[in-house]
């Protein structure tokens, strides 16, 4: 069994961010399959809280805070890669990074994706997200595109 931890990438680690985030976010073309919103994902990774898994010494995955508001944070990015799922590593990574959005004094964190019943990928994401205790907030059909409509889900930290 390989060990698997989950470490805190520091400010300064900007192109360490970009190069995790590219590696796993282009490895999941079923959820990060638009190359504009991937590539925006990638870039605005550097300058986030950002949060790495690994086994051994290899990234399988990693979560981006961004602030939204003064009381709220917003879980903005997160992958893991395939083989991963379903083993408790993007558990691990939303545990530290709702800790540390408590430290840093938030009050709510919400997350986006797509709305339930859209496709099977996001509908394994939704349950994940209501799963860690996240409540439905509002959907915006439009946001994004009328193919993927977004649902904003939120909780109290």
């Amino acid at each position: 069994m390989m060990s698997k931890e989950i470490k805190i990438i520091e400010e300064k680690e900007v192109n360490q961010k970009q190069r995790i985030a590219r590696e796993i976010l282009e490895a999941l073309p079923d959820w990060f399959g638009i190359p504009e919103a991937r590539e925006q994902y990638i870039k605005e990774s550097a300058d986030q809280p950002f949060f790495a898994a690994y086994d051994s010494n290899k990234p399988i995955g990693f979560l981006c805070l961004k602030e939204t508001g003064k009381e709220t944070v917003e879980l903005c990015v997160m992958g893991v890669l395939k083989d991963y799922h379903r083993k408790g590593i993007g558990r691990k990574l939303f545990e530290q990074a709702r800790e540390k959005a408590k430290q840093a004094g938030y009050s709510f964190m919400q997350v986006k994706t797509v709305q339930m019943g859209r496709y099977e990928d996001y509908d394994a994401t939704n349950h994940f997200y209501l799963s860690l205790g996240f409540k439905e907030f509002e959907v915006f059909p439009t946001l994004w595109d009328e193919w993927n409509p977004c649902q904003i889900y939120v909780m109290a930290l």
